[in-house]
């Protein structure tokens, strides 16, 4: 115990003594970025391609997550706009932890950190390819450490989301100091990293056995199940009251303020609903689903212009939301907008032939 609390002084010391020398976020964005690749899998066969991230740690040689690659029987790794052809050189299916040997990639090495280091409140800076959209920085604070099955992950509020899987997560040296590998779905602050300290491990626990793979437990907070609970029962009161104490405990609490606005919506109470879901919005302007439910607030409330912006606003976000399209045809319908009203129903007719019938016969037509 005292050798433990001796080594925290020496770091905390050697910690405060270099916080002045931290870098800037741009700093971090260009030491990290040139080690960030964006990994393409290729299924010829099912005419499908899906995009995920990966982190140069040496010559050659990429780090991402094994779900990334899985059952891909093409892999491609892009870097500085040049493609290269990959293939699978370690993988630790059980902690989703695979490398690859990538042949001619020049591209320089992350600095390896120490994730043994951190404590909460240490701010992160995660790097990927969410939604395909290749080097986007995000930054957030280390929430937490959760044991799971196969050891430590690191919690942060850095946003990800689908594609930024095997992308870097950095210390406020560019260091890298882990993976980020999944999120909960409906919380966008809750997210996980894997340890950068397991690539040691690697070559040792590397198997061939890829169903090994197994998707890991999303993290649910007595809150969220709570909530989750009420919603099943439609215990409206007592979901409200919950948000109540949830968004005071939680401020900054994306699940907290939708679960209030959805209290407020099922009760009747618009005007507080989209109060509610307008602060979701403010802390995550990207989650698709809260525009969504403010567009059909301002709908019900009557207020058109309101309800087209953030039907919109959701469209960019989720643009192949066949819901969204049809509600934002339904309001170009009751402003006059018949042009749009087409434009709508050649969308749909594109994304979801039952939906696009519907519209058909219920906006289009009259």
């Amino acid at each position: 115990m005292k050798n433990f609390c001796r080594r925290a002084s020496i770091f905390l010391g050697i910690a405060a003594a270099s916080a002045s020398h931290s870098k800037t976020a741009t700093e971090v964005y260009d030491n990290a970025a040139a080690s960030t690749v964006v990994i393409k899998t290729v299924d010829p066969h099912a005419m499908k391609q899906s995009t995920g991230t990966g982190v140069v740690i040496g010559s050659g040689q990429v780090v991402t997550n094994c779900h990334v690659i899985k059952n891909a029987p093409l892999l491609t790794v892009r870097s500085a706009d040049t493609e290269y052809p990959a293939t699978l050189q370690h993988a630790d299916w059980a902690r989703d932890l695979c490398s690859l040997t990538v042949a001619g990639l020049n591209a320089p090495s992350a600095s390896i950190g120490n994730s043994k280091t951190l404590r909460v409140g240490a701010k992160v800076y995660a790097l990927g390819t969410p939604k395909g959209l290749a080097l986007t920085l995000s930054d957030g604070i280390v929430s937490g450490f959760r044991e799971r099955k196969n050891g430590r992950y690191i919690q942060t509020t850095a946003a990800i989301s689908r594609g930024s899987s095997g992308g870097g997560l950095f210390d406020e040296n560019a260091a890298l100091i882990g993976l980020t590998t999944f999120y909960v779905a409906d919380g966008q602050n809750l997210n996980f990293a894997l340890p950068i300290e397991w690539l040691s491990e690697l070559a040792q626990r590397s198997t061939t056995v890829a169903d090994e793979l197994v998707p890991i437990a999303p993290v649910i907070t007595p809150w969220q199940q709570t909530s989750h609970d009420l919603e099943l029962q439609k215990n409206w009161p007592a979901l409200l009251e919950l948000s109540e104490r949830w968004t005071k405990a939680e401020a900054d609490n994306v699940d907290a303020w939708k679960s209030k606005g959805t209290a407020f919506f099922r009760t009747a109470h618009a005007k507080k609903a989209i109060e509610a879901w307008g602060m979701a919005a403010r802390l995550n302007p990207d989650d698709a689903e809260v525009w969504f439910l403010m567009a059909v607030t301002h709908a019900m409330a009557d207020h058109k212009a309101k309800a087209i912006e953030a039907y919109q606003h959701a469209l960019s976000l989720e643009p192949d939301d066949a819901v969204a399209w049809f509600g934002l045809g339904e309001q170009y319908g009751l402003t006059g907008q018949r042009s749009k009203v087409r434009d709508v129903y050649k969308q749909l007719k594109k994304l979801d032939p039952v939906h696009a019938e519907q519209f058909f016969l219920t906006v289009l037509m009259p």
